[in-house]
């Protein structure tokens, strides 16, 4: 859903996070439209649907999201920034030393119950909405559901042990909940999806839509839900919807294709290609500023990735915008990547540009040369008004077709079918490898998890696909990962203080 959209919409009552919900029941009625004044039209019922995306594609103010986090987690990248304490939350995650008061998590933890809260609210106002045709009722609850799906699996995944809530909490509730079991967690996000689909289209009209959620990124979010709790059958049959009876070629029911060229994938102009499931939409027009960088539409990644100081010294050098220098890769990544023929758009080689004297930078902290190619925001997409650094256009991948396809060809390897050559399994990682000019390999665990580390690096998937794999602590523990500890994050302080929520026993708690 596009963001202007979003920003130009009334947002309903919200909550920060799990219990800070109390504040917002005590707010002037000039400023704020109270829930039981509101859901009497359709423009209203769009609007308050629109403000459960607003939380699908949140940033944090401290100008990092979630994809970021995964990052500098993960073995590929570090921190970087301007200094040990630059983006510090960012910094402790990406050195094991946060603690359950600092780190990234509260951030986490907020998006995704504000998410809830709002979708939560939503399906129960719903039915009071006069003039909602039937069809466009169901649709708008299928997206509640499909986005609540989403916000539950990142926060099942992330924290494991967290509370079941479905319904509007009345004040003399928002300190009760108790977590429940993560297989609760689960059933209950299938069960999201598994109703949402049948009511959600298949294509969207991407001028005026894109960025809703359709039938096949709900099937394919379904999908990555049963491969992560290692039902391999069931996610390869939902993943199969996605991908198509032919990898690749065109799904011919959502017409997703993997795009011939790599590269393109990362222009900020081509959202909603036909390699697109499922996109967080950013914009250049929504004129967000540093009173509230948070708030701001566009990417944040675009600035917080670029080099610092860059300037140009020949005409062929690269356009990028001068940015902070965060999410760097590693050198070991580079030399992972390096003769690959996705290297070029993933790495932004600044030694190299410098060396060869093509343009200039100023390293920043913990530098390697070595920077996310795939975002670094550049001039061309620069906003034509207001703060530029907070205002870059670039979407954001949540999932995207080469992802469902060796994600798939995992869940069929895992389950035992035939994974040899022509196989199904067989073909879908060699379409992968062909749309970059590299031949068929063995579907092994090896080589999917090789070929996921090169196809989507700096995307946010490598830290959760090392946890999945149970390879984390091996592969981490140079970074100062605690095997036992470090593969669920700690429950924000905030959120244990005068509530019924235990502390995960990674972290000390009896939870």
């Amino acid at each position: 859903m596009k963001k202007k959209i979003i920003y130009g919409a009334l947002l309903v009552l919200t909550a920060q996070g799990l219990y800070s919900c109390k504040k917002y029941l005590q707010v002037n009625p000039q400023q704020r439209i109270l829930v039981d004044d509101y859901y009497k039209t359709p423009v209203d019922a769009f609007a308050a649907l629109t403000s459960i995306y607003d939380r699908f594609g949140s940033q944090d103010g401290g100008l990092y999201d979630k994809m970021a986090v995964m990052d500098v987690a993960s073995d590929d990248q570090v921190a970087g920034g301007g200094g040990p304490s630059d983006i510090n939350a960012l910094q402790v995650i990406s050195n094991y030393t946060l603690t359950p008061l600092v780190g990234p998590q509260g951030s986490l933890w907020n998006k995704g119950y504000a998410g809830i809260y709002r979708s939560n609210i939503f399906l129960a106002k719903i039915d009071g909405v006069s003039g909602l045709d039937a069809a466009t009722k169901s649709r708008y609850i299928a997206e509640a559901k499909a986005l609540r799906a989403i916000f539950y699996f990142d926060l099942v995944r992330l924290f494991k042990n967290i509370p079941i809530i479905t319904k509007q909490l009345e004040l003399n509730e928002v300190y009760t909940p108790v977590q429940a079991p993560p297989e609760d967690v689960y059933k209950l996000i299938e069960q999201d999806l598994t109703d949402a689909i049948p009511s959600l289209p298949a294509t969207v009209p991407t001028a005026t839509e894109g960025g809703r959620v359709t039938k096949g990124a709900a099937q394919a979010e379904l999908g990555k839900v049963y491969l992560w709790q290692k039902k391999y059958q069931q996610a390869a049959e939902q993943l199969a919807i996605v991908n198509g009876p032919t990898p690749g070629q065109a799904n011919p029911t959502y017409g997703y294709k993997l795009l011939a060229n790599f590269a393109d994938l990362w222009k900020a102009k081509n959202k909603f290609n036909t390699e697109s499931i499922l996109e967080i939409v950013h914009t250049s027009t929504s004129n967000g500023g540093w009173a509230d960088a948070g708030a701001s539409e566009g990417n944040l990644n675009n600035i917080t990735t670029g080099p610092r100081s860059y300037k140009t010294l020949t005409a062929t050098a690269p356009d990028y915008y001068t940015g902070y220098s965060f999410l760097v890769f590693s050198k070991e990544f580079f030399d992972f990547i390096h003769f690959d023929p996705r290297n070029a758009a993933t790495v932004a080689n600044l030694d190299s540009l410098q060396t060869n004297k093509i343009a200039t930078y100023s390293p920043g902290y913990n530098n390697t040369g070595y920077f996310l190619g795939k975002f670094i925001g550049r001039q061309s997409d620069k906003a034509a008004t207001g703060t530029i650094e907070l205002n870059f256009p670039q979407d954001i991948y949540e999932i995207r077709l080469a992802d469902t396809y060796l994600l798939e060809a995992e869940a069929l390897l895992s389950s035992g079918a035939n994974v040899g050559v022509g196989s199904r399994a067989y073909n879908l990682l060699a379409a992968v490898r062909a749309r970059v000019g590299l031949g068929p390999v063995d579907v092994t665990l090896d080589n999917l998890i090789k070929e996921r580390r090169l196809e989507l690096a700096g995307e946010g998937h490598r830290w959760l696909d090392l946890v999945r794999w149970g390879k984390a602590a091996d592969v981490l523990k140079f970074k100062g990962f605690i095997a036992g500890r470090n593969e669920v994050f700690p429950i924000p302080q905030n959120e244990l203080n005068n509530t019924k929520i235990l502390q995960n026993k990674e972290w000390g708690g009896t939870k």
